[in-house]
């Protein structure tokens, strides 16, 4: 992986795409604008929506939306994102969520079974949100072009609809298992969403001690058994633990004072 990440650079600063650092330092070859990966976004959960089934309990919704915009409120301006778009899919065996650029949340009904408390939903959010915040699609989609397929897909116009091989582009949103493929985030981006979604947690209120016991539960529902970490491109449950634990203290801190500052967010199912 560090060697496909070098050569992604190399390729990026040959071809004059963008190079810049993530929201923890790190950094990263980019070659798509926010225009055009909000565009993709936004056309992708357009498609999502038609194709899959959306909660209609108003009492699901609400409780999802309250924790949401709790969450997206402690987005940085500097972002350029102040509109999320929210959505409840009924899928009672999909323990999942996501976030995409453009302002787009998703969230499965499996999930609201697993993290079962506001906490542990905005932990989940947190992190997914932290996704779009780091450029982590925009990463992803950029080092497949530059390593796997050259730069013939890079010019052109953006349009998912003209793109022929659109798994491609849901890969790179972390879209695949809705849609038949699995290419989850690299331990890089899962840790560094992680560290991003503890802190907005904590600034809105929640208290990211529950991003400990939202893992800890994860780990219960899929029964203990968990592939081993160097097959895996997901920290293992204890990896990510340990990692959130090592960020706790600045994100106690956060919390307290945002508690202070009236920070208590009322959501309840």
């Amino acid at each position: 992986m560090k060697k496909l990440a070098v050569l992604a650079l190399a390729l990026c600063v040959s071809t004059g795409c963008q190079v810049t650092k993530s929201p923890t330092g790190r950094t990263q070859a980019l070659m798509y604008s926010n225009a055009d990966m909000s565009k993709l976004g936004t056309q992708s959960f357009a498609e999502m929506k038609k194709q899959q089934k959306a909660v209609k309990d108003q009492d699901t919704i609400n409780y999802v939306n309250c924790v949401a915009n709790a969450i997206t409120a402690k987005v940085d301006a500097k972002y350029g994102q102040t509109e999320w778009d929210v959505v409840v899919f009924d899928a009672p065996k999909q323990v999942n969520a996501f976030a995409l650029p453009g302002g787009h949340i998703g969230i499965y009904t499996g999930l609201l079974e697993v993290a079962n408390t506001p906490e542990q939903l905005a932990a989940v959010l947190g992190h997914e949100v932290g996704h779009v915040l780091a450029n982590h699609s925009n990463e992803r989609l950029s080092r497949q072009q530059l390593t796997n397929m050259g730069l013939t897909m890079a010019s052109g116009a953006f349009d998912l609809a003209e793109v022929e091989n659109k798994k491609l582009w849901m890969q790179g949103l972390g879209l695949g298992a809705q849609f038949g493929i699995a290419l989850p985030f690299n331990r890089h981006q899962e840790s560094e969403s992680d560290r991003i979604g503890l802190e907005l947690m904590a600034k809105a209120g929640f208290n990211p001690q529950a991003s400990v016991s939202l893992w800890q539960a994860m780990g219960k529902a899929a029964g203990g058994k968990q592939q081993p970490e160097l097959l895996s491109t997901h920290p293992s449950n204890e990896t990510r633990i340990n990692g959130l634990r090592q960020y706790m203290v600045e994100a106690e801190q956060l919390y307290s004072a945002a508690q202070k500052n009236g920070q208590k967010p009322n959501c309840h199912r």
